[in-house]
């Protein structure tokens, strides 16, 4: 063998040997990797199940077992919907389940936010739990794998109930309220109108029939019109702060005689043109009602002549598919977003409360001024 031949074969051989150690090095360091990330798996807090194409669990990590009340080697090889019943699991608004391949959820739900992902679990005692989790996928050796990474969220859910019952209970709490003021309101205006306002009228009637049976002292005669005077400005201001509590048009006269007294009454105080679009037998409604939707007007009316800059604004009320709906425009400067939430807004506040008392719904817009329309449902004795 001559020398050059030797050299190539030491080359050759060397070569192999780099080699070999290059894919021996590559093999144990993919090795580690493969463990350091089933010991991650192992030792994850979350619930980690890895299944195929068929729903059948491949592997469960000792967290998932704990969660489901079972052991790793119980869940190995057993069908996914015997931990995550498929007709427990969540379904979309249009009906379709959220399914991906074979497994139970949509491929397409895949990447948004765990909470999209919400099941209900199955225990192996036979108590149901909720879940949420996320989903991924890979392919291993021409099949399909699923990794699902699993929370158990019952103490979160529990505490959402908790407070969604304290914001129903808050929400009652305030429509109560609501009703009890309107209440106090009516009951003041009353007896304002009824004792208090008879008895002024009585004092000036009295004093009618002194000023006839008096003698014509000067002195006497000026201190009579005096009185008359100061006697019919109590009255007329009684008259505006039992209106202010409880407008008798509403009582008197219905919804809508109180909405166009109100009109008339916005025009002649600020010099802002104001139309009313109803139908009058389309507001023929029951107290609570009318009580709201004249309370919601007059807010959104005291709101345009403190922030608006109005100089015109459209009242428009009809019945449509059982509800009622209104809509309230001014040709203002329009209301801000920011300002829409602000804590301080009590207008916007307290005609949302009386609103959300009816079951009903409120948009608040600014296009040009402010648009605010509410769709009220009507009870079924009153939608004939």
């Amino acid at each position: 063998m001559s020398r050059i031949q030797s050299f190539l074969l030491l080359s050759a051989a060397a070569a192999t040997a780099r080699l070999s150690w290059r894919l021996g090095w590559q093999c144990a360091r993919g090795t580690a990797v493969t463990k350091r990330s089933r010991g991650i798996i192992q030792h994850a807090s979350d619930a980690i199940i890895s299944t195929d194409g068929q729903q059948r669990i491949l592997q469960v990590n000792p967290a998932a077992a704990t969660m489901f009340g079972t052991s790793a080697l119980a869940m190995q090889g057993a069908p996914l919907a015997q931990f995550i019943p498929r007709d427990q699991r969540q379904h979309l608004s249009n009906g379709s389940a959220q399914y991906f391949g074979n497994t139970g959820i949509r491929m397409r739900m895949k990447g948004r936010r765990t909470s999209d992902y919400a099941v209900t679990g199955l225990k192996a005692s036979g108590q149901h739990f909720p879940l949420e989790g996320t989903i991924s996928s890979l392919a291993e050796n021409g099949n399909r794998i699923y990794t699902i990474i699993l929370r158990d969220i019952t103490e979160r859910k529990q505490v959402q109930e908790q407070l969604e019952q304290s914001y129903s209970q808050l929400r009652e709490l305030s429509a109560a309220l609501q009703t009890i003021r309107e209440e106090e309101r009516k009951h003041i205006a009353r007896e304002l109108h009824d004792d208090l306002g008879q008895l002024l009228a009585t004092l000036r009637g009295d004093l009618a029939l002194l000023q006839r049976h008096s003698g014509h002292s000067a002195a006497a005669r000026k201190l009579q019109k005096g009185m008359d005077e100061l006697l019919m400005s109590a009255i007329t201001s009684l008259r505006r702060i039992a209106g202010n509590l409880r407008p008798r048009a509403l009582d008197e006269g219905g919804l809508y005689f109180a909405l166009e007294s109100l009109r008339h009454e916005f025009e002649a105080r600020h010099n802002i043109a104001c139309s009313l679009d109803a139908n009058e037998e389309e507001l023929t409604l029951g107290d609570a009602y009318s009580t709201a939707i004249f309370r919601i007007a007059q807010e959104a009316l005291t709101n345009i002549t403190r922030h608006a800059e109005a100089r015109k604004v459209v009242l428009s009320l009809y019945r449509a598919d059982g509800a009622l709906h209104i809509t309230i425009h001014d040709d203002g400067r329009g209301i801000a977003e920011k300002d829409m939430d602000k804590a301080s807004s009590f207008g916007l506040i307290g005609m949302r409360e009386r609103v959300w008392a009816l079951h009903g719904d409120i948009a608040i817009i600014s296009d040009g001024g402010t648009r605010i329309m509410i769709r009220l449902p009507l009870p079924p004795e009153e939608t004939t």
